[in-house]
């Protein structure tokens, strides 16, 4: 498996990234965390330095095998593998929700679980439909909060699209590594009550996107704006800078987003771009998971539907 991801299952179709052992039915809670690789704890142990003399900081590690996965404060506490999973229990019981993929990256510093809702996915345009999942996190390296958001996945392409951050009630729940940290997570799991409501606000969005044509010239301009060249000539363009942007504003006239009610909109243009971030900009499969869930790729994606939304908006 790529470098970066230890560990992973799936269900279903082959994720977007095609990585990952694919299991033929939705695992249970023990079973995603056995077969993500996850079934490990978490320890902390005091610094200090080579005189003896302590330092304000601490070291997470795996008791499995002791191996150091980061450096944290002194009032960190981490969250279990076991208990991040076990959040999604009474939802799977409920038949809410069943794991659709799991695992860590970078030796155990991050994990992750993903959950396909068990409810009808919002059709954008006919044919075009976007499904519904949750999106658990955890560092144990200290880099990030425990975060759980909506993930929406567009069907036709597979890309995992921004949530619509224009929607009052919408964001992503970040809850810090504190004693307190299990009780908050605890806590949000209300978060399934108005869930149809977040995911069709973000439709709405969507749908919207795809009601407004673009033109030639927004279109290239919004492209060279999200790569950060927007100030600059297309005769001073980089050859790479170049290629990108020629295969990105390909990939918006492409196929995928080609067929009625698509081809020529704001939805196109967002979906365009963002199967860039999804297929290609990275140096590889997992570097590109990473990146879309924990860094760069998944601000841009943000970034790129909110940029497209004032474009539309301006028409």
């Amino acid at each position: 498996m790529a470098a970066n991801v230890e560990s992973m299952f799936y269900t279903g179709a082959e994720p977007w990234h095609g990585l990952g052992e694919k299991l033929e039915d939705a695992p249970t809670i023990s079973e995603a965390i056995e077969k993500s690789g996850l079934d490990w704890e978490v320890g902390v142990k005091d610094l200090v330095t080579k005189d003896g003399y302590d330092v304000p900081a601490r070291a997470t590690y795996r008791k499995s095998d002791n191996s150091i996965l980061g450096v944290v404060g002194p009032r960190y506490v981490p969250l279990q593998n076991k208990d991040a999973f076990g959040w999604f229990q009474p939802f799977v019981d409920a038949g809410e929700c069943s794991l659709h993929t799991g695992g860590s990256l970078s030796g155990g510093q991050k994990v992750w679980a993903l959950a396909q809702l068990n409810r009808d996915p919002s059709e954008i345009v006919k044919g075009d439909e976007v499904q519904k999942f949750i999106l658990l996190s955890n560092s144990h390296d200290g880099t990030t909060s425990i975060r759980v958001g909506y993930t929406p996945i567009r069907v036709v392409c597979v890309n995992t699209l921004a949530f619509a951050h224009s929607h009052k009630q919408s964001s992503l729940i970040r809850i810090r590594h504190t004693k307190s940290a299990q009780t908050n997570l605890d806590n949000v799991r209300d978060i399934m009550d108005n869930i149809n409501a977040q995911f069709e606000a973000t439709a709405e969005q969507f749908r919207f996107l795809a009601s407004r044509d673009f033109n030639q010239a927004d279109v290239r301009k919004y492209v060279k704006t999200l790569l950060n060249v927007d100030k600059t000539v297309d005769a001073d363009l980089k050859t790479r800078t170049k290629n990108v942007l020629d295969d990105i504003l390909g990939t918006i006239e492409g196929p995928k987003q080609s067929m009625p009610g698509v081809k020529g909109t704001w939805w196109a243009a967002y979906n365009g771009f963002n199967e860039y971030l999804n297929y290609t900009k990275g140096r590889n499969e997992n570097n590109r998971m990473e990146s879309l869930w924990f860094g760069q790729n998944g601000a841009a994606n943000n970034r790129a539907l909110n940029l497209a939304s004032e474009y539309a908006n301006a028409l």
